[in-house]
């Protein structure tokens, strides 16, 4: 029957085709497992109470690294090459806060780590960890859920940060208090001067960038995967972390209520050791399909 309505009297109804390839596609979309049905781009979800709240990321390739016309840039950000991300994935709208970790000890995971807070708990994005921190709580938040948690790679963080601009903030060429949190002291490109708080501020303060995450610029320094290179001499294009050199130390980004403007630049790149704690430094997870 449908078959003769889809070719009426030798013709192709294209309003009928058209239908029925949505119909079909939905009908696959509903066969997917569960998991792979939340990898859709925008799409928001948590897989516990107290677990990181995620969103996925669309595909897409970038431009890493920065100009050599971009004001503060270093050798480090050199040379600029495209990464291309191959499939969606979902990221931390937020930096891990105090709340989650707090979940994490309380169920015997993190090592018993409980980090110092310096302006309360709650809310606030987790200070004093590590990277070898962070990695043992992706290690619980993977084993209580079923599901691989990470760190980003440093080419996430950054393509998660720019989220489609070139800019060297999301928001464009200049920054303000009111749109990050950092040592407001200084300035950038010779702008105004603006607040500078001298502590971290709740994970949801601010406006979020185009892809719905929060405070990718400032507040805290984000650990990421990749251990540290001084410069994008060979290094991977594919999205992964680069796992190779000096392995003691490990990459940062973001910038930190700390940092005077130039080191919130979306390509700016620092590193700590992998066992240094501060009150500056938190982190943000990933988690692939």
């Amino acid at each position: 029957m449908l078959a003769r309505r889809i070719l009426s009297h030798g013709v192709l109804d294209m309003r009928l085709v058209t239908a029925f390839a949505c119909a079909l596609a939905l009908i696959q979309f509903a066969t997917l497992p569960g998991h792979a049905q939340e990898f859709r781009p925008g799409h928001v979800f948590r897989d516990c109470d107290k677990c990181p709240e995620m969103i996925v990321v669309p595909a897409g390739s970038f431009m890493m690294g920065s100009p050599a016309s971009e004001d503060g840039r270093s050798d480090s950000e050199n040379p600029q090459h495209t990464v291309m991300m191959s499939e969606p994935f979902a990221v931390g709208r937020f930096s891990v806060t105090f709340d989650e970790w707090d979940a994490c000890l309380a169920d015997g995971g993190c090592d018993g780590y409980r980090p110092n807070d310096e302006w309360g708990r709650g809310r606030q994005p987790v200070i004093n960890v590590s990277w070898v921190d962070a990695k043992s709580y992706a290690a619980w938040l993977s084993r209580k859920t079923g599901r691989t948690y990470r760190l980003l790679s440093e080419a996430e963080r950054e393509y998660v940060t720019r989220a489609g601009t070139t800019t060297p903030f999301w928001w464009g060429s200049s920054i303000s208090a009111s749109q990050a949190n950092y040592d407001g002291s200084s300035s950038y490109r010779g702008g105004s001067k603006s607040e500078y708080r001298q502590k971290t501020v709740p994970v949801d303060s601010f406006r979020p960038n185009p892809w719905g995450l929060y405070q990718v610029h400032g507040n805290v320094w984000e650990w990421v995967e990749d251990c540290n290179h001084d410069s994008y001499a060979g290094a991977p294009t594919d999205g992964s972390a680069w796992l190779s050199g000096d392995c003691t130390s490990r990459i940062v980004r973001g910038g930190s209520w700390y940092s005077d403007p130039r080191f919130l630049r979306a390509a700016l790149r620092y590193w700590y050791p992998a066992n240094y704690r501060a009150s500056f430094i938190g982190f943000r997870l990933a988690l692939h399909p």
